[in-house]
C-alpha cells in the first residue's frame, strides 16, 4: 500500500472509530448533591438509576457531576458537557440559581436542557430550556385562588434571596392585586442562613391572615418554627418545592396543619381515577421504592421520572432525521419535544410547544395539607 492510501485508511479508520464511539446518546446531568440544596439532588440521582440502557435502539450513557448548589460550578459542568463530552443533552440543575447558570450554556451551545428546577428566563433565553418542574406561575396561581376561598384577606412573603424566592414574590404579587389580597410585609433570607428570628418578628407584627414560607426541603422546617416560635396562629402555606417526606419528618408537629400546592406525584393514591397522572405516578413510585425503600419518593425523583417518559417519545423522533453526537440531533430533540403533542408524566400532563417550554395546565396542582405526618388532599 502505498504512503498515501496508508494514511487515507488510517483517517478512514479513525473516522469509523468516531462513528462507532457516538453509537450512543451521551446526557450529561448537573444536579445540587452537596451544598446548601443538597437534599434536593439525592432523589433525582436515584431515579437516573430507573431509566433503561436504551431509548429508540440508541444506548444512554450519563455523565454526572455535582454542581454544590453553585452557579459557578453549574457553569463549569455545562460547558465540560458541551466541549468535552459532547453531550446530545442536559438534565439539571436541582436548585435555579444553578439551573440558570447552565441554561446560558445550553443556549449559546443550541443543546437542550431539561431543567429540574421551574427557572424563569428572559424572553429568547429558555430557547433550548424545557422545565421538568410546574411553573411558579401557574402554582402561584392557585395559591391565590386558595387563599380566596379561605376567606385571607392579606399575606406575607418569607422567603430565599435567590431567584427561586423572587420569583415566586413577584408572581404572587402579579395575582394577588386583582385577587384584592394585600402583602403586608416581604422578608428574605439566605439559603445558607442558621435563623431568621428577625425576619420571622417583622412578618409576625403586620399580622397577615397568611404566609407563604418559600424555601425548598427541609430547608423550610426553620422558617416555619420561626414563625410559630414568635407566636404566629394564622396560616401558613408552603411551595411545591417543600411539600414533601422530609418537610414532614423534620418538622415534626410544627408542620400540621400547613397548606401547598403540590404535583400530583406528592399524594398520587389521593388522586380521583380519572386524572390522567394518576397510573403513571404510582408506577414510578412503586418502582422507586422497590429499590430504595418505603416512603423514599419525592417529586424531584418524579421530575426526573417525567424526562425519561419524554425521552421515550422525543427520541425516536430525532432519531429519524440525525445521529447521536451531531448537531442535527440536538435540533432535532428539541423540535421534537416542541411538536409530540402531550406526554403524561407523574406531575401531570406535559404539552411542549416552541412558545412554552413550561407545559403544564391545571392537572399539575392540587391543594394538600399536613395532618398527623402526612400529606392529605384537601377537598
Amino acid at each position: 500500500m502505498t504512503q498515501p492510501l496508508a494514511a487515507a485508511a488510517l483517517v478512514a479508520l479513525s473516522l469509523l472509530g468516531t462513528t462507532a464511539a457516538r453509537a450512543e446518546i451521551v446526557i450529561g446531568v448537573s444536579f445540587s448533591q452537596t451544598g446548601p440544596a443538597a437534599a434536593l439532588g439525592i432523589a433525582p440521582r436515584n431515579a437516573l438509576q430507573l431509566f433503561p440502557e436504551q431509548i429508540g435502539g440508541e444506548k444512554l450513557r450519563f455523565v454526572v457531576l455535582d454542581d454544590a448548589t453553585d452557579a459557578t460550578n453549574a457553569a463549569k459542568n455545562a460547558r465540560r458537557f458541551v466541549s468535552e463530552e459532547k453531550v446530545d443533552l442536559i438534565i439539571g440543575s436541582t436548585a435555579s440559581p444553578p439551573a440558570v447558570a447552565i441554561a446560558e450554556v445550553a443556549r449559546e451551545a443550541e443543546t437542550v436542557q431539561l431543567a429540574a428546577a421551574p427557572i424563569e428566563l428572559p424572553a429568547g433565553r429558555d430557547a433550548f430550556t424545557f422545565r421538568l418542574p410546574q411553573g411558579i406561575a401557574l402554582m402561584a396561581e392557585g395559591t391565590v385562588e386558595h387563599l380566596q376561598k379561605s376567606g385571607a384577606k392579606s399575606f406575607a412573603f418569607l422567603g430565599y434571596t435567590d431567584a427561586y424566592g423572587e420569583s415566586w414574590l413577584r408572581e404572587m404579587n402579579r395575582f394577588a392585586g386583582p385577587a384584592g389580597l394585600k402583602l403586608t410585609g416581604a422578608e428574605r433570607f439566605a439559603r445558607t442562613d442558621t435563623a431568621v428570628t428577625a425576619q420571622a418578628l417583622k412578618i409576625v407584627a403586620g399580622n397577615p391572615d397568611a404566609v407563604l414560607v418559600v424555601a425548598s426541603g427541609s430547608g423550610a422546617v426553620m422558617p416555619q418554627k420561626a414563625l410559630l416560635e414568635r407566636g404566629y396562629k394564622g396560616r401558613i402555606y408552603q411551595t411545591y418545592s417543600a411539600v414533601a417526606p422530609d418537610l414532614l419528618r423534620m418538622g415534626g408537629k410544627d408542620i400540621d396543619g400547613t397548606f401547598g400546592l403540590s404535583g400530583p406525584a406528592v399524594a398520587a393514591d389521593q388522586l380521583p381515577d380519572s386524572h390522567p397522572s394518576k397510573k403513571v405516578a404510582l408506577e414510578f413510585i412503586q418502582l422507586y421504592e422497590a429499590k430504595f425503600g418505603a416512603g423514599s419518593y419525592n417529586q424531584f425523583a418524579a421530575n426526573i421520572w417525567g424526562a425519561r417518559l419524554l425521552l421515550d417519545k422525543a427520541i425516536p423522533i430525532a432519531l429519524k432525521t440525525a445521529k447521536p453526537g451531531t448537531r442535527e440531533f440536538r435540533l432535532a430533540i428539541k423540535q421534537a419535544l416542541e411538536t409530540m403533542g402531550e406526554v403524561v408524566v407523574p406531575q401531570g400532563v406535559l404539552r411542549y410547544s416552541a412558545n412554552d417550554h413550561f407545559g403544564y395546565d391545571g392537572r399539575a396542582r392540587f391543594v394538600l395539607s399536613a395532618q398527623e405526618g402526612s400529606w392529605r388532599a384537601v377537598k
